[in-house]
């Protein structure tokens, strides 16, 4: 192994140890020697790669790190030690890794662990291990970031370097939980919680709460994973308050706001149908009804104003991934409220970008949104006949891409979440396919886990249901044709009759109560009572 520099020896000592503040002071006691860094000098590449270890701890920036790089031109790398070299492609790497070129990432890196024995220091093998396996977790290739992250976090403990080891076993503990162990993964977290307590490391500890956040949010106990966000906000800000990290928390928990805002939505709406008098008419709303109604408001504002603020963090850092995820959130923020225009608007601008990024994931939620939004149209009837199969087909293809797209990764709820918004398709007003809709709920549910209990676990029920009411409904008829009437007298087999086709001449028709009348040569005034009755008129 090559002689180290004090200045090397004393960062490596820190970092083990994860005392951040000491080290980024050390690093600003020698930045004039970082500066005028003489790429030949012995210790030169090693001080690079430390750096960038530290940048990845919140010291400086990416372009700190381009500007030491920028010192090793071609000719000089050509009288580079092999060790030396090495060291240089891990930085290269690094930087690549933060600038979305994660293909680039991985290149480097694979050349670095296929020459792992001169590298000559087992504590950056195990660095190169983890960083390559984030940059595959990124892309959603989950079982080769599984098996580098399993190979750094044991090179660690074989130093041993315990706290280190614990910065990498919360990244396997969210790999466990991607592939559905969400026990196992909780284990992990709290034994690197438990390492890392007493430090410094603010950056690992809010990782730690954001991951903790994330299993509540999927165990559909959003309160519960607000409180890990906000623990999760605080800690990153005491590091930067511009880190992208925080933005992620921010992302997640306005995501989850947004749940939040859907479930008191949902209780506002179910309130409306009961605040019915016998004649279908609603009845003046009540004050707990308009108070709901403005916690509903205040929510999607918390949502959206978290959002903004984690725009402009990742706009900061030029972070074309992190502002996709902003632009997804947001465009389901403003479907939810009824403006399809700017859920279309937002999902368009983020495919764009996740596309130049070569981003799968983010093109996949993108392309679901997009699904989402040309499926509201569809049901809501908005615009022409014409309007409606150029909107439905739209909402086909897109549901389409988005199922490719996710299918390029390992992202089971990313998949599932593609197949439910491409069987919502299916079991639209326009199509109607239910069996293609029943085979989407098979691919959903197969990629779903028991610890799955949010909003998507909700949609598919919601699916279901959607295909059990039309389900019914085929055999109420075919029970009437055959003259099966049970208890119900004529009547009420004519009244249940018109509650089924009146809506759907109704939707078919514009939405316009005349020509429905005009079409089946029903009054007006009965249309409307029939509409009434089924909650589709106030």
């Amino acid at each position: 192994m090559a002689h180290k520099s004090p200045l090397v020896v004393k960062l490596d000592g820190l970092l083990m140890e994860r005392r951040v503040a000491e080290g980024f002071d050390l690093l600003d006691q020698n930045c004039f020697e970082l500066i005028h860094l003489r790429p030949l000098q012995q210790d030169a590449a090693s001080l690079v790669v430390r750096v960038a270890q530290w940048v990845d701890l919140g010291y400086r920036d990416i372009d700190f790190l381009h500007k030491l790089l920028a010192k090793f031109p071609t000719d000089v790398r050509g009288r580079m030690t092999l060790s030396a070299y090495l060291q240089l492609r891990m930085a290269e790497a690094f930087c690549a890794m933060g600038e979305e070129d994660l293909d680039r990432a991985i290149e480097l890196l694979e050349f670095v662990l296929k020459a792992e024995p001169d590298l000559g220091d087992q504590r950056l093998a195990a660095i190169a291990h983890f960083w390559k396996g984030r940059s595959h977790r990124k892309k959603g290739e989950y079982d080769a970031a599984m098996a580098h992250v399993v190979k750094g976090r044991s090179l660690m403990q074989a130093i041993p370097a315990p706290k280190l080891a614990a910065v990498i076993q919360i990244q396997e503990s969210w790999l466990l939980f991607q592939t559905g162990q969400s026990g196992d993964a909780l284990g992990l977290l709290e034994e690197a919680r438990t390492q890392l307590a007493e430090t410094d490391d603010a950056l690992s500890l809010g990782n730690i709460e954001s991951a903790k956040g994330r299993m509540e949010r999927q165990a559909g106990k959003y309160t519960e994973a607000l409180e890990h966000f906000a623990k999760a906000v605080e800690l990153y800000a005491r590091r930067d308050p511009n880190h992208r990290n925080l933005a992620r928390a921010l992302v997640n928990a306005a995501s989850v706001k947004r749940l939040i805002a859907l479930q008191l939505r949902k209780r506002i709406d179910a309130r409306a149908g009961s605040s019915k008098s016998g004649r279908g008419e609603v009845l003046s709303p009540t004050r707990g009804a308009s108070g709901s109604l403005a916690r509903y408001t205040q929510i999607c504002r918390e949502a959206l104003e978290e959002l903004r603020r984690a725009g402009e963090i990742y706009s900061l850092h030029h972070y074309y991934g992190g502002i996709a995820s902003v632009l997804v959130s947001t465009g389901y923020l403003h479907l939810d409220s009824g403006n399809i225009e700017l859920g279309v608007s937002e999902a368009l601008k983020a495919y764009e970008l996740a596309r130049d990024k070569n981003d799968h994931i983010h093109m996949a939620r993108a392309r679901t949104l997009q699904c989402m939004a040309e499926n509201a149209r569809v049901d809501e009837q908005l615009g022409e006949d014409a309007d409606a199969a150029v909107n439905a087909n739209n909402a086909r293809l897109y549901a389409d891409e988005a199922v490719h797209w996710a299918e390029l990764t390992q992202n089971r709820r990313l998949a599932a979440e593609a197949y439910v918004a491409r069987g919502m398709v299916f079991a639209n007003d326009f199509f109607q396919q239910w069996q293609e809709a029943k085979r989407c709920i098979g691919q959903a549910t197969a990629l779903l886990g028991t610890e799955d209990h949010d909003h998507l676990r909700e949609d598919l029920m919601a699916l279901k249901t959607r295909i059990l009411r039309a389900s019914s409904i085929d055999e109420t008829l075919r029970a009437w044709s055959e003259g099966i009437l049970g208890e119900k007298t004529f009547q009420q087999v004519t009244e249940e009759f018109a509650e089924i086709v009146i809506p759907k001449v109704w939707q078919r028709e514009g939405k316009k109560v005349s020509k429905v009348s005009s079409r089946l040569s029903v009054s007006p005034k009965k249309v409307r009572r029939i509409l009434r009755n089924v909650g589709l008129l106030k």
